[in-house]
């Protein structure tokens, strides 16, 4: 099967276009501002005691025990 010569030379550009396309590219490139992490957190901690009537009323009774 003959192809005429222009056919034949889009059809090598359009072949070498499309595999143009697809070769992957990775960049790396360093930021212009240094990297920064910012750690303001803030630790809440709270211990809840609760104590009923009557220990708390024995304990006010007996304080040299502590």
């Amino acid at each position: 099967m003959y192809m005429p010569k222009t056919l034949q030379s889009l059809t090598l550009c359009s072949l070498m276009l499309m595999l143009a396309a697809c070769t992957p590219t990775v960049q790396v490139a360093v930021p212009n501002e240094p990297i920064t992490i910012n750690l303001n957190v803030k630790i809440k901690h709270e211990i809840l005691v609760k104590v009923d009537k009557e220990i708390d009323n024995l304990l006010e009774e007996n304080s040299e025990l502590f």
